[in-house]
């Protein structure tokens, strides 16, 4: 059985084989997580992800991670943009996190590092959010020994921590 991890803390600073990332349909960078999980992997990981652009929404591709330390492959999967709630939204999330962690497996990860996928500019409700996100990694039976829910501001890990039914998480940088 998998052991989900919540942290508040730097996802680019995390030691797991896989960090996911919550990109563009382009795959070439752009604000918030995907902004800085580019700026630690380098200018490498906008030219593999252009390769296999453009990536649906809910869907989920992998390249190699470059310059992020401690970490094999980088997962870039298009999140939602919030339009209300009526229009998809959930599944697709919930689609971001069962294709992350089913291409994860097929890599042989044993450890994940997810963002608060579509909560930043795409502009999901945080709270359901991390409802959808812990439904759907629960779901999912992954063979990732590790899954560790990664938020950057204590908003985001609150809510995670109230789906998850913890009192806190651990903080890390």
């Amino acid at each position: 059985m998998e052991e989900i991890e919540l942290v508040l803390g730097d996802i680019t600073r995390q030691r797991v084989d896989v960090v996911v990332t919550a990109a563009n349909e382009s795959l070439l960078g752009g604000g918030g997580v995907d902004g800085a999980v580019h700026r630690a992997a380098g200018p490498r990981l906008a030219r593999a992800g252009a390769e296999l652009a453009p990536c649906a929404p809910g869907q989920a591709v992998a390249t190699p991670a470059f310059d992020l330390a401690a970490v094999r492959h980088v997962i870039h999967t298009v999140g939602p943009v919030w339009e209300g709630g009526g229009h998809g939204e959930d599944e697709v999330l919930a689609a971001c996190y069962v294709h992350s962690l089913r291409l994860a497996a097929g890599l042989g990860a044993r450890s994940i590092a997810f963002p608060a996928i579509a909560t930043g500019v795409y502009g999901f409700p945080v709270r359901r959010a991390a409802e959808i996100a812990t439904r759907a990694i629960r779901s999912s039976s992954p063979s990732v020994a590790t899954i560790r829910l990664v938020a950057f501001d204590r908003e985001t890990h609150d809510a995670i921590a109230v789906t998850l039914g913890e009192d806190r998480g651990r903080s890390v940088p």
